[in-house]
């Protein structure tokens, strides 16, 4: 990915450990903050990532259409609630967008935003990459 969406947007890489799974992109703060999820959650969060990264579906997700087109919400049950946003469809990687703990029973509208803006940015860049 080139560093032009760096200006947008932090991003971290990790490995593929399978030549046919796709890489995971962590956009912004996103892989600190299933960092400081609680162990159980963060376990959990790894195993259900790396399910979509082999091109699998999570144990329990829901589309996200507020945030943007093919976007979903994984969601992790551990005594508390916590949420992964992220984006599959793009042929290239599995983009994380953001990562929270859910305090109530509708997901917070500062959560929402911070995913928009990191999706949108990554769509414009990748339209910019077309070019």
């Amino acid at each position: 990915m080139p560093a032009g969406l760096a200006v947008y947007i932090k991003m971290d890489i990790m490995a593929m450990t399978n030549q046919h799974d796709k890489p995971l992109v962590w956009l912004g703060d996103s892989r600190n903050c299933v960092r400081s999820f609680p162990v159980a959650a963060r376990q959990r969060s790894g195993f259900e990532l790396r399910e979509v990264q082999k091109g699998k579906d999570p144990s329990d997700w829901k589309p996200m259409p507020r945030v943007g087109l093919g976007v979903r919400e994984l969601r992790i049950h551990t005594g508390e609630e916590f949420r992964v946003m992220y984006v599959a469809k793009f042929s290239e990687a599995v983009y994380v967008l953001h990562a929270f703990e859910k305090r109530t029973e509708q997901t917070a509208k500062h959560d929402i935003e911070v995913a928009k803006t990191r999706f949108r940015a990554l769509v414009a860049e990748r339209r910019r990459e077309r070019r």
